[in-house]
Formats: structure tokens, sequence, C-alpha cells
């Protein structure tokens, strides 16, 4: 671990999914508990963000929310404190589960990591906590190449600023899933009420309050049965000692 103090020391991650394409592993098993490389998905990001100096942990759960707190507690065994924002009427989408965790103190009003419980990546989060936003900045995202199972790119890059669409030829990129996040993003919204992150984002585009950088480390989105077996085989075959994760 770093002995360096970073400047963001709080991450969220976003747990809460039901997982529906990974069934019917995700039927009695949190997505984020499903085992890759013999640990469950959510450890490796824990435990890379712990190695980088991220000690305070932000968790949103509602589907079989219980197993996936009994399972990793308050975070002692892994050197963090997990804080559990439990969405238990429904799912608030990725902005309704940022805003309910910021609401309720489970994250600080202060920048934080975000990243999508269900990637696994050899990113490491040690260049993110030393990321300073702006004061009108919302976000910093990390894109990746398109993968095949979504060609068509998410967002474009010009002299560092996202958009929705590409300047010029600009290429499309998509979403690696990690970003760090300015809690200004999210207000307005109405408490306990379910909000999709992607609509923020574009709108804060358009102001030119979001900026993306594209990265190349090992990534991978296991949201089905086949990408599951591609990463258990990718692990076995190249090892993961170079991610902080291990």
């Amino acid at each position: 671990m770093s002995t360096s103090t970073p400047k963001i020391t709080q991450a969220m991650i976003l747990a809460a999914g039901k997982g529906t394409r990974l069934r019917p592993l995700t039927l009695e098993t949190p997505k984020p508990l499903v085992e890759v490389g013999g640990q469950p998905l959510i450890v490796w990001h824990i435990k890379a963000l712990q190695a980088a100096g991220i000690t305070d942990i932000a968790i949103n759960a509602s589907w079989l929310a219980d197993k996936l707190i009994d399972t990793l507690g308050d975070g002692t065994n892994y050197g963090v404190t997990l804080h559990w924002s439990v969405e238990e009427d429904e799912p608030l989408e990725t902005a309704g589960g940022i805003f309910q965790a910021l609401q309720t103190g489970k994250l600080r009003d202060e920048p934080f990591i975000l990243v999508n419980s269900d990637v696994w990546t050899t990113y490491d989060f040690t260049q993110l906590r030393d990321y300073t936003l702006s004061a009108d900045q919302r976000a910093h995202l990390l894109l990746i190449d398109n993968p095949a199972h979504n060609d068509g790119g998410d967002f474009a890059i010009n002299n560092g600023l996202a958009s929705e669409q590409p300047v010029g030829a600009a290429d499309k990129y998509t979403f690696a899933g990690i970003s760090v996040m300015s809690p200004r993003l999210v207000d307005g919204l109405v408490p306990g009420q379910p909000a999709a992150l992607a609509p923020l984002l574009k709108q804060a585009m358009i102001k030119f309050q979001i900026t993306a950088e594209v990265i190349t480390d090992n990534w991978i989105d296991v949201g089905t049965p086949e990408r599951l077996t591609q990463v258990n085989a990718f692990i076995e075959s190249h090892g993961a000692n170079n991610h902080l994760g291990s």
C-alpha cells in the first residue's frame, strides 16, 4: 500500500443490481459475490481500493442485500470501512443510489471514486486517488476501446472533454464503469426516487463539465456467463499478479 496521503479517500461501489443476465447463478447469490479467480468479484475492487489508499467505501445494496452484508461485514477483514447504503423497496439506479448514500452520510460531501461492481480490471486506482476536480467539473470518466458487446461505444473525447457524440472524426469509446465523481452531479434529485446516471452525465457534458481519458488496462464487464468464463480463463492463463486486488 502506498504511504503517501491521497487527495481522495472515499469510493462507492455500485452493487444493487439483480444480475439477471447471470442467472441462474444470481438467483441465490448477489452478483458482486459471484466468484472470479477464486474470490468474489467485488472483493477485487475492495482490495485494490485499499491498496491505493482508499479506505472509506460506500456500497449500495438491494437484491439479496443481507447475503452481501453478511459476507463482507464492516470491511475490517480487508483493512477498510464499508458503509452500507441499503435500497430496501427497489433499486434506486446509479444516480439515485449515489444520492441516497450522500443524503445518509455513507458518502461524505466531497469527490469520490465510483466503481461498477460487475467489471474486472487491472486498472490501478492509485492513478485516480490524487485526481482533482475543478470547481465546475462534475466527473472524470475512464473509457476503453469498445468491446464486442458494445461496439457502438458510449462517449467521445474532444480535447479532454467527454461528449455524447463525436466531434469531427473522433472515435466513441465505452465507459469503463470507473470514474471520479463530484457530489454536485446529483444535486436536486428526489430522495427515494430512482434516477439514472447517464442523463445527468449527458446534461453535464453539454455544459463542458465532464472530462474523460482512455485506459488500456485489461477490462471486462462480467455481465454474462460467457464473459464470466472468459475472465476466469484469462486469470488462469495470465495470472493476476499485476492486479492490486489479487
